[in-house]
């Protein structure tokens, strides 16, 4: 999964500003997802993995707001303005992202309420995969609505 963000950051890092800091939320989603995946056992009443999976949760409801209220929407305007294509493959995407989110956002809601190292366990993999799932559509997304156009989209900066 880490591999993926930093592939997807070397890609496409430089050409936004806002791609580029939604970028660096994504690894750091990454991080700590793998930090308490990684946490075989709740220490001291809980906290140190309640910590980590409040900040986690935070991180995640961000990176998707940011996702679909800020770069999405960005993408869309950009293929629009561009119009070569890109806005036929998105329309397929985004509805698929808004069913990735519905997942994000029950695992966030649901998180206080885990009361067993197993019943973390399961719900890390079914978040695991929904960020595996989230993170491959988002990357296509970038790549048809940015990518393809890229160079212009450099020149006018």
């Amino acid at each position: 999964m880490l591999e993926g963000c930093k592939s997807a950051k070397e890609r496409w890092g430089g050409v936004s500003h806002i791609i580029d800091r939604w970028l660096g939320e994504r690894q750091e989603l990454i991080v700590l997802f793998c930090s308490v995946n990684g946490m075989d056992q709740f220490h001291d009443d809980k906290r140190p993995v309640a910590n980590k999976l409040e900040e986690m949760c935070q991180i995640l409801v961000d990176y998707a707001s940011s996702g679909h209220f800020e770069v999405y929407e960005q993408l869309v305007r950009e293929g629009m303005e561009f119009d070569d294509g890109g806005i036929q493959v998105a329309q397929s995407i985004i509805p698929k992202l808004e069913t990735n989110t519905q997942v994000c956002l029950r695992f966030n809601d649901t998180c206080e309420s885990i009361s067993s190292v197993q019943m973390l366990h399961n719900s890390l993999s079914e978040l695991g995969e929904a960020l595996e799932e989230r993170f491959s559509l988002e990357d296509k997304l970038i790549e048809v609505l940015h990518e393809s156009h890229r160079d212009l989209v450099t020149q006018a900066d």
